[in-house]
């Protein structure tokens, strides 16, 4: 949360019973310090918090900044009751008899925080909202990352500020929105403005725009305008599965009337990229549930005849020979089969989108494909094969974003180094690499929180984002208001951050957005990335103080992963590393600017209070802009 600081200096202390010498604590706090304190402790006692005789039986939870959320503990707890100073406020309580868990109060420059009992093993399976109840009495996180994805469906924000939502997106460490694109497959004049007023607010913003498609899934009216192009369960019905309304992708008429719309899709709005998401078949039942279970179309049922001389719909029909229960073969080779087909349908539209960015080269391409190497039933239930796909994507530009299963919703943030560490032994290419969090409401018996929301979110970012280079987020809407102001500081990769006087020591493992107010130098040079309440860092160790003297020009954000800045006499270099455009924002409008140490083409558009919006090109480049 905070930078550690010498005693008085506002540091975050987490104290145990045993510490002798109350009084020096509480003289600690008046200084500045921030303390934590569990239950019953001589340091408590000093503080004002005593055991007042009585006892309660806890387990629900009412947080007072959420008092509508369930928070339900695994196991009732008997507890102690206590008497608190009363300038405490109470920041959570047993729900029915109201008896305090979580306290804290300011006292003179620092603040004290103090729960009842330990919040758990993992930090989050009794109190979840700490970290805010931290933030509320001042202690505020000193880094951030800016490189967060997050899938957007404007269902859900069809009335709203989008400038306003924007500067909230990229406060919460978002570099990009997957945007649902299935809502604006076919052109409409209204839907089509919301769109582009979306994407300049975003690119006002350093934040990327992609068009996230969910093949075999084109749109309500693509679905409603071709029955005949309809996806087929193994039951004979047309398969409207939850959301999704899947079209046979098999069908050379059907197929050739998509790509058709994929490319005037592409066309029609200025994405930074595409994201070819969870393209192969239901269900996650697999061939148990006859009623979910794709693809059972006229054309994969005749391919399938064919290579194997049996209709596949006879392995559902329980009165035929062929049952699965009676063919486990027969079974085998269907299932093999259409984790060969969902292989094959992957490839063939990463083509089709290196088509499209051929003649739309600053495109980012992106597959979202589920996970079946942790959970490895994923082939047999969906079709899923990472395995296959991972040397196709080996030859193109594409980042290969893993989607968490919902199968292992329910267990703990320290699966994501072990997800990391499965898929880095299948490419050559690890930095292309990214996990998806599902931050939904989970239908395991999950602690405390039915959705992953404060300590355990956080958590699960922060692991997440240590163990691979992009983390993306399903989804935008459904992250709680409350966690917000600190998600960027959860998946920031800082490992160390020391102060000392007016120098900040910081050693960070990617890119990251300090803190900062005022003109800065970094390891001891003038330092041109820096503004609006923040500075950028490249990944290294870095001595960062305050400066006496501005750049000529200040980039405040960027698009890009930053990996060095510079500031020589009228002119600023930046060199940075961008999947998609990277989007730059400077304090004034260059006079020129260079690409490589060639000249490079630039049509400033201004903003508002005197910022200016640049568009550099997509790679790793070192650009020079020219102050006026």
């Amino acid at each position: 949360m905070g930078v550690p600081r010498a005693a008085g200096e506002g540091g975050i202390l987490v104290l145990t019973a045993a510490v002798p010498e109350p009084e020096t604590w509480r003289r600690r706090v008046e200084q500045g310090d921030f303390l934590i304190l569990e239950g019953a402790s001589p340091v408590a006692e000093a503080l004002g918090i005593v055991p007042n005789g009585k006892r309660a039986v806890a387990r629900s939870v009412a947080d007072a900044g959420s008092p509508e959320l369930d928070i339900v503990w695994e196991e009732s707890i008997d507890l102690p009751l206590f008497e608190l100073p009363a300038q405490a406020r109470i920041f959570a309580s047993e729900r029915w008899t109201g008896a305090p868990l979580v306290a804290g109060w300011r006292q003179g420059e620092g603040a004290v925080l103090w729960t009842a009992v330990s919040p758990g093993k993992r930090g989050y399976e009794r109190f979840p909202y700490l970290p805010q109840a931290l933030r509320e009495l001042g202690a505020n996180p000193v880094a951030g990352t800016r490189s967060l994805w997050a899938f957007f469906d404007s269902s859900y924000r069809s009335r709203v500020d989008l400038d306003y939502f924007a500067l909230r997106w990229r406060e919460a460490g978002i570099g990009a929105l997957h945007v649902a694109a299935w809502h604006f497959w076919e052109p409409d004049a209204g839907r089509d403005a919301y769109l582009k007023r979306l994407i300049e607010a975003c690119h006002r913003r350093a934040i990327h725009v992609y068009a996230w498609i969910e093949f075999p899934h084109v749109s309500q009216k693509f679905w409603d305008g071709h029955p005949e192009w309809r996806e087929q369960t193994a039951i004979g019905q047309d398969a409207h599965l939850d959301w999704r309304r899947l079209m046979n992708l098999q069908n050379p008429g059907a197929r050739r009337e998509i790509a058709s719309g994929l490319r005037g899709l592409a066309t029609r709005f200025d994405w930074d990229g595409i994201n070819l998401a969870e393209l192969y078949f239901e269900s996650l039942e697999g061939h148990a549930n006859a009623a979910r279970f794709t693809p059972m179309n006229a054309d994969v049922r005749a391919a399938f005849l064919a290579r194997h001389g049996f209709d596949p719909r006879e392995l559902f029909d329980a009165d035929s020979p062929r049952h699965h229960a009676r063919n486990a073969e027969g079974l085998r080779q269907l299932l093999e089969f259409r984790a060969s087909l969902a292989h094959r349908m992957q490839i063939e539209w990463l083509d089709e989108l290196d088509r499209i960015r051929e003649s739309l080269p600053h495109l980012d391409l992106v597959l979202t494909h589920v996970d079946d190497r942790f959970d490895t039933r994923m082939r047999e239930l969906i079709g899923a094969d990472a395995g296959r796909l991972l040397p196709d994507l080996e030859r193109r530009d594409a980042t290969f974003l893993i989607e968490d299963p919902a199968t292992v919703w329910h267990l703990g943030p320290e699966r994501y180094p072990e997800i990391a560490a499965r898929y880095r032994t299948l490419t050559e290419r690890p930095a292309k690499l990214a996990i998806d969090i599902n931050i939904v409401e989970r239908y395991q018996s999950v602690y405390p929180t039915k959705k992953q929301t404060g300590s355990e979110l956080f958590q699960l970012v922060h692991l997440a984002a240590g163990a691979f280079p992009r983390v993306a987020l399903y989804f935008e809407s459904s992250l709680l208001p409350r966690d917000l102001s600190l998600l960027a500081a959860a998946g920031s990769r800082v490992e160390t951050a020391l102060q000392a006087g007016s120098k900040l020591a910081v050693e960070a493992r990617g890119p990251v957005a300090l803190r900062w107010d005022g003109p800065v130098r970094v390891n001891g040079r003038p330092w041109p990335a820096a503004g609006a309440g923040a500075v950028l860092l490249p990944a290294g160790t870095h001595t960062v103080e305050p400066s006496p003297t501005a750049p000529p020009l200040a980039v405040l954000d960027l698009a890009a992963a930053l990996t060095s800045a510079s500031v020589e006499g009228q002119a600023v270099e930046i060199g940075y590393q961008a999947q998609a455009r990277a989007w730059t924002l400077v304090d004034s409008k260059p006079a020129r600017a260079e690409l490589d140490g060639a000249p490079l083409p630039i049509h400033p558009v201004a903003l508002d209070d005197g910022v200016w919006l640049v568009e550099l090109p997509r790679g790793q480049h070192l650009v020079t802009l020219f102050a006026e």
